[in-house]
């Protein structure tokens, strides 16, 4: 399935390594909650420029709109979890983080970055093996970075049945939420024959 291994686990590697930096960075700034934000946005400010608007022709609309349906859907599953109390941010003045809208949107731009830069490497590159590798990402990759920030104090889970401080609940609801938005960009990309790689 994989036509060259040591690409695709180095392209692995280096995408845990972002991960581990990111968290670590969150769990090290969370009691400043607005220069995370400020940060996050710059970031954002960054991908949007490199892609949107510094190319002069193919411009990625699809990156634009699928981070700003990933900080949306984010956004109301964080408002549900946190009324609900089924997880608690610590040591932000209020109860959601500023940062949360824009890590959600990042996340998006991570899974997204990673897939097109794998799935050159799969030798059979199926609309199914498409799919398959971006529910095993996000079943793995989000949680993991979950577990960084959580051992470090920003956030409690109240579900039970827990790995490392994530429960089973968890991986789904982020497994649902990246494969919701893949599934709407992969209609926006067939409807208008948007050749993207990762969603076409």
């Amino acid at each position: 399935m994989i036509i060259n291994k040591n690409k695709f686990t180095k392209e692995v590697l280096k995408s845990l390594l972002k991960l581990i930096i990111a968290g670590v960075f969150i769990g090290l700034l969370k009691k400043q909650d607005a220069i995370i934000a400020v940060l996050l946005l710059l970031k954002i400010s960054q991908n949007i420029y490199l892609e949107i608007i510094k190319p002069k022709t193919h411009k990625n609309w699809i990156l634009l709109i699928g981070m700003l349906l990933t900080g949306f859907g984010g956004i109301v599953g964080e408002t549900w979890g946190v009324l609900n109390g089924y997880w608690e941010y610590h040591e932000v003045p209020n109860e959601l983080p500023l940062w949360l809208p824009f890590a959600w949107m990042l996340a998006f731009h991570y899974l997204y970055k990673l897939e097109r830069n794998l799935i050159p490497l799969l030798s059979n590159q199926t609309q199914k093996n498409k799919i398959l590798l971006a529910i095993i990402l996000a079943l793995i990759l989000p949680a993991f970075g979950e577990i960084i920030t959580i051992q470090l104090g920003v956030w409690t889970y109240y579900w039970q049945y827990q790995l490392f401080g994530v429960p089973l609940y968890a991986f789904l609801c982020l497994v649902f939420v990246h494969m919701l938005v893949y599934t709407i960009l992969h209609i926006i990309c067939k409807k208008y024959q948007i050749k993207d790689l990762v969603f076409y």
